[in-house]
């Protein structure tokens, strides 16, 4: 009798322990929603573009509590989430709302490898929306604003033997601040979708030496046949150096070596180039030296590319890839899931939509006032796709933006407002820097949170020439950066073109199919134009394909179509919003789509 009801003890316990978490609610989810494991969610590499061998994921059920602000740690907490999936997410299984006058509460315990013991302990998170402060054993160790970009604390002073205690409050304000935040309001609706609030990226620990890289900034010349090393560190000294070796396989192809905090050139002689059709990669390994002996290692990658405006024979600006004429054409990529929000359920639910891009026939995508994981750029750096990134909009209301997108003005920000801009616009260029992918960089869409354009365009300019500026995507014009970008839905117009830079069509399309079963809600699905099947959707993409085919020798140089999925409300996606059928009939999308990625091959 004992023996059984220790069984059933045990049981309980394990089951208990199982059932801690589940998707919360009734929307719908992806069929990768039931492949989570709460004990291995997310497991991979967070930092693939710099990589160490040693590391730990502390992805997991933490505690979680939410209360007023101001308040101190709790004493209870309120029960279990699952990080990193934001908290008004069903994969958290929480599911709940915050607000700006509310903070969130994260809590666990965690113990370092045994042997990490002579070594820095590195705390990273890879995205934390908005304002976090961290907690370590009770102490304050330090805050970070930004939604989306890393960041790490040196936690070796604070470790204690054993268990070690870690703490996160988070307050996030979404649409009532002055914050970058995308598409996030609090009254979702239409083209506005649900907030994201806490950690939404893998939280993770590294161990380093005292003397370590900290990051890794790669740009190739293929004019010169060279890619230049920026290589920054921490904890140097006068005589330590850092050794460069790019390789093909097992084959060396250049190596160097330089001191620290010099720029670091090496050739490379008869490149393979990078592109869409052919998108190679070299490996990268780069070594710190202090005292002449080896202290960091990692490794990472770069590949040949070049991207370039430069006229035609007839006298129209066009977008180049490596000095060739190329029409970037892709989709307006919103980056969204109906189960984890901002942050894809599985690495292979994260690479589905690249691919799908990919098979639709579509050489590029853009990023739509969001970023991305690490990992996804690194996704669309080995499949070969051109990334334009948007800097996630934000300040002031849904309403205000559109008004003030029709009547042409630009806001005047707040000082606080403005230099949060500046410094989580740097942070977003600094984190994609060294991603071949990544091409174009687009400050402002359509005049939302829109200021000192030409200003924020020429200094994004010059602080990473070697990439396209689009300066403004179909908001206020300024004769500034390297693009024209006109937004017309739904179909392709052109109705200005500019002799000085290339004219694209950064947005168009906006087909809408609602499929029953697959709908984030019952009603109020929205798109710029709806029809009730597959056929009629694709006969009509195809039209304006036609439309977009007539239109590229007068002068377009790239287009948008809008989008890969349906997002909550919107139904205008390629792809359901679950993941779970296309929309459109993919032969005939790809078809159309080739003939446009390749209308300016020569």
């Amino acid at each position: 009798m004992k023996k059984t009801v220790l069984f059933l003890v045990l049981i309980s316990v394990a089951l208990g322990t199982y059932a801690q978490w589940k998707p919360m609610g009734d929307k719908i989810k992806t069929k990768w929603a039931d492949q989570i494991d709460p004990e291995n969610v997310l497991p991979e590499y967070p930092r693939p573009i710099m990589e160490r061998s040693d590391w730990k994921n502390l992805n997991g059920l933490w505690e979680y509590a939410i209360q007023p602000v101001g308040q101190m740690e709790p004493t209870q907490f309120e029960g279990d989430i699952l990080v990193p999936f934001a908290v008004e997410s069903s994969l958290s299984g929480v599911q709940k709302r915050v607000g700006d006058d509310k903070e969130l509460w994260y809590k666990r315990t965690f113990t370092v490898p045994s042997n990490w013991r002579n070594k820095q302990v590195l705390l990273h998170f890879g995205a934390v929306d908005w304002k976090a402060d961290v907690y370590l054993n009770d102490i304050k160790i330090g805050s970070h604003k930004g939604g989306y970009t890393p960041f790490h604390f040196d936690i070796s002073p604070y470790l204690k033997s054993g268990k070690q205690k870690l703490v996160v409050k988070v307050w996030d304000p979404t649409d009532r601040g002055y914050q970058p935040r995308g598409k996030q309001v609090n009254d979702p609706n239409g083209i506005w979708y649900t907030p994201v609030t806490g950690i939404w990226q893998t939280v993770w620990l590294e161990p380093v030496s005292q003397k370590h890289i900290t990051h890794i900034k790669a740009i190739p010349n293929i004019d010169r046949s060279n890619v230049v090393f920026d290589i920054s560190t921490e904890g140097t000294s006068v005589g330590d150096f850092i050794e460069v070796t790019v390789k093909e396989g097992a084959k060396v192809v250049s190596t160097t070596k330089s001191v620290v905090g010099e720029p670091i050139e090496l050739p490379i002689q008869n490149a393979k180039l990078w592109s869409p059709e052919s998108p190679f990669l070299y490996d990268v390994e780069v070594s710190l030296y202090g005292n002449n002996k080896k202290v960091d290692e990692v490794k990472s990658y770069t590949a040949m590319r070049k991207v370039s405006v430069r006229r035609d024979d007839k006298g129209i600006m066009r977008l180049q890839l490596n000095n060739k004429d190329c029409f970037h054409f892709g989709p307006l990529d919103q980056g969204w899931w109906p189960d984890g929000l901002y942050t894809a359920p599985t690495d292979e639910a994260l690479v589905y939509d690249i691919q799908k891009t990919k098979d639709f026939g579509f050489n590029m995508i853009r990023k739509h006032v969001k970023v991305e994981p690490a990992r996804w750029y690194t996704h669309c750096d080995r499949l070969g796709v051109l990334v334009w990134q948007d800097m996630p909009n934000g300040d002031e209301s849904p309403q205000w933006q559109m008004h003030n997108y029709f009547n042409g003005k630009e806001r005047i920000p707040s000082a606080e407002s403005e230099a949060n801009f500046r410094y989580e616009w740097k942070e977003i260029m600094d984190l994609l820097i060294s991603n071949p992918s990544v091409v174009t960089w687009v400050p402002f869409n359509e005049a939302w949170g829109q200021f000192k354009t030409e200003e924020i365009a020429e200094w994004t300019k010059s602080y990473d020439p070697s990439r396209l500026v689009n300066p403004a995507s179909g908001g206020n014009h300024y004769q500034t950066g390297d693009i024209l970008d006109l937004h017309n839905y739904p179909n392709p117009r052109m109705y200005l073109v500019d002799g000085q830079r290339a004219t694209v069509l950064g947005e168009y399309g906006g087909i809408g199919l609602p499929l029953q079963g697959h709908l984030w809600q019952t009603d109020k699905n929205w798109g710029y134009v709806q029809f009730k099947n597959p056929k009629e959707v694709t006969d009509e993409y195809v039209k304006y394909g036609e439309q977009l085919l007539d239109l590229i020798p007068a002068g377009f140089s790239a287009a948008v179509y809008t989008q890969t999925t349906d997002v909550e409300g919107e139904v205008n996606g390629l792809i359901t919003y679950d993941r779970k059928e296309i929309k459109i009939e993919e032969a005939r999308v790809k078809n159309i789509n080739q003939r446009i990625c390749n209308s300016l091959d020569k």
